[in-house]
Formats: C-alpha cells, sequence, structure tokens
C-alpha cells in the first residue's frame, strides 16, 4: 500500500491529499465548480491550514477545556446525532423500476410539453400599411426580415422581426391564432390586433407531446425518492414519540 501523499505540514501535523480532497468536496457547489482552477486550489489550501493554525493554537490556549466551548461542543454533538440518525432513518429508502414505471401512467399529463411556435413578424400602424409591405415582399424586392428593419415599430425590428420560441397564452389572442395556423415559411397578413397590424412569418412549429418514460425516468425517481423519504421521516418522527413522549407546552 502506498504511502499518503502530504501536501503540506502544520505545527507538525501532516495534511494530506486526502484530507484536502474531502475538505474541497465539503465547499458549496458554486465554489467546487473551480475546483480544477490551480489559484482555488491554492486558496483553498490556505484556507484549511489557516484551520490547522488556529486549532493548534486553541489546543495550546486550552480553549477546549473552556465552558463557553464545552456548551458549543455539546450542542455540536447533539446535532449531528439527530442529523446521523435522521439519515440512518431514511437510508434504506429506495425506488424500483416498478414503482417509476407505474407513476409515469397514471400522471402522462405531466410530462407533456405544450405546442409552440417560432416566428418573425412586422408591426406597423394599419392594414393598409402591413398590405403594402406585403406587395413589396412577394415582389421580391425586399426581404421580410429587411422590411422589418426598415418599417416595423416592434424593438424586435432589431433582429429582423425575430420573436423566437412562444407558446399558447403569450402573445394577444388574434396574433396567436394567426401564428399557429400558419404554415412554415408563409407569411399571413395584415392581422389586426391592439398594437397595430402584423405580418407574421412562422419559422418552426413544435406539436405538443407526452415525453417518453425515459426521458423522465430521472425526475420521477427524484421525485419518489424524495417523497418516500419523507414519509420515512414522518413515520420515524411518530415512532419515536409514541416511544419518549412529547409535551409541549403552550
Amino acid at each position: 500500500m502506498s504511502e499518503e501523499k502530504v501536501i503540506a505540514v502544520v505545527a507538525g501535523e501532516e495534511i494530506t491529499q486526502k484530507e484536502f480532497d474531502l475538505f474541497l468536496e465539503n465547499l458549496p457547489d458554486q465554489q467546487r465548480a473551480y475546483a480544477a482552477n490551480p489559484q482555488f486550489r491554492k486558496q483553498v489550501l490556505d484556507r484549511l491550514v489557516a484551520i490547522h493554525l488556529f486549532t493548534k493554537a486553541g489546543e495550546d490556549e486550552k480553549m477546549d477545556e473552556s465552558l463557553e466551548f464545552q456548551v458549543v461542543l455539546a450542542q455540536a454533538k447533539k446535532d449531528l446525532l439527530a442529523q446521523y440518525a435522521m439519515q440512518q432513518a431514511v437510508s434504506r429508502v429506495s425506488v424500483s423500476d416498478e414503482e417509476i414505471a407505474a407513476f409515469y401512467d397514471a400522471n402522462q399529463a405531466r410530462f407533456k410539453t405544450e405546442p409552440t411556435v417560432s416566428a418573425k413578424h412586422i408591426l406597423v400602424s394599419n392594414e393598409d400599411k402591413c398590405a403594402e409591405v406585403l406587395a413589396e415582399i412577394n415582389a421580391g424586392t425586399i426581404s421580410f426580415e429587411d422590411a422589418a428593419k426598415k418599417y416595423s415599430t416592434c424593438p424586435s425590428k432589431e433582429r429582423g422581426g425575430d420573436l423566437g420560441k412562444f407558446g399558447k397564452g403569450q402573445m394577444v389572442k388574434e396574433f396567436e391564432t394567426a401564428a399557429f395556423e400558419a404554415e412554415i415559411g408563409q407569411i399571413v397578413g395584415p392581422v389586426k390586433t391592439q398594437f397595430g397590424a402584423h405580418l407574421i412569418k412562422v419559422e418552426e412549429k413544435n406539436e405538443g407531446k407526452i415525453a417518453s418514460l425515459d426521458e423522465v425516468k430521472g425526475q420521477i425517481a427524484k421525485h419518489l425518492l424524495a417523497q418516500k423519504q419523507n414519509d420515512a421521516y414522518e413515520a420515524r418522527v411518530n415512532e419515536l414519540t409514541e416511544k419518549y413522549g412529547v409535551k409541549i407546552n403552550e
């Protein structure tokens, strides 16, 4: 068995690679994202060294013998013991493939994606102006996108009228109906709304569908596990309440 790599020695006490890696793993997620960065790793090592230094100072000054420290230590021990006992109560909980499949079959509506449309538009003040712009596009003298930049009063003109992807309920009714009924590549309009008159060009359509079991299996497993762990926790609390008794003074 090879000896553990020692990366620092503080007051005669070794800091091993294993200790450093464990310290790194216990950092918050947003900090662990920088784990591969050499400068960040140096900062983490400096922090670990400082912990060893303060620990040594506390021991030398016998801070661990003070009443204040003993009170904090007792509470920390109680908290850790409770946490460990709670983990034990839920650690044996698992979710089977059969349970996942049964949940999927009973809740398929939860995994349905709604239909969406990707479209561009040109917004002008009235239907006559809209018809003029459409005639110019149909004549081939200007593209839809360039016409949007030239004539549209919507901020989307800077993107050639691109509105991106949207679902039902996100646009005013008249615009939504026209966009969802249009064929891909088709220019429809004038479409009158409270904002003015629109020309709409549909770029892409995605029909709503129910995600497959394979696509949502992980999501279901996570949901069911959390649910079963909570049930196990509640059951254990009830069991311990009956065993030890609880009286709450109001």
